[in-house]
């Protein structure tokens, strides 16, 4: 299917009018913002994701386009989840930390500053582990911390739109589908603000 849209996008390109072209090398800086649900097996948490990108979008036909970026976010979807085992209980913690991505873009430039593409390439996100042990038994209540890191490489998929704002700037509205190692995937919708350099 996603072949199928991206052939779509540059069949679109390719037949819009010559006045919707745009034949200039881009480059791009954005801030971005939106919507973030992690999900593992059956059950997901959501949150809020930010954070900027930079790329470059380089003209392959009179409309149709060919980019490159790179994206760096940050998370706030976190779960937790209580045990007792008596004299024993606490909590475990999996919060969601920083996601690298590089992506390529495939799309058309529609006409009137609209610009349709797909998008697919490389991601790598952390997931921070904090486990909090109480002991209850004799000699009081003692607390142990622990916590650490891991990373998980993954492929990142999805579709977007841009529009152009006037001068340099141009908001943007996108979804994208991650899947990593490890088992957890990632549904994301984000809004951008950027300008073109």
């Amino acid at each position: 299917m996603k072949y199928l849209v991206a052939a779509a996008l540059v069949a679109a390109g390719l037949s819009a009018p010559a006045s919707a072209a745009d034949d200039s090398v881009t480059y791009r800086i954005e801030a971005h913002g939106g919507w973030d649900r992690v999900t593992v097996g059956g059950g997901g948490e959501d949150g809020a994701l930010y954070g900027i990108g930079i790329g470059i979008d380089i003209p392959v036909s009179a409309t149709a386009f060919i980019g490159f970026e790179g994206n760096a976010d940050l998370s706030s979807v976190k779960e937790c989840v209580s045990f007792t085992n008596p004299p024993f209980f606490g909590r475990v913690c999996d919060q969601a930390k920083r996601d690298l991505s590089a992506v390529a873009r495939l799309g058309a430039n529609i006409g009137g500053g609209l610009k349709l593409y797909v998008l697919g390439g490389y991601t790598n996100a952390r997931i921070r582990e904090t486990s909090t042990v109480i002991f209850g038994g004799f000699g009081g209540p003692i607390t142990t911390v622990t916590s650490g890191s891991a990373n998980g490489d993954g492929w990142r998929a999805g579709a977007g739109a841009e529009v152009k704002l006037g001068g340099s700037a141009y908001t943007k509205l996108e979804y994208r589908y991650s899947n990593y190692e490890g088992g957890f995937q990632r549904h994301q919708i984000v809004a951008g603000l950027g300008l073109g350099l």
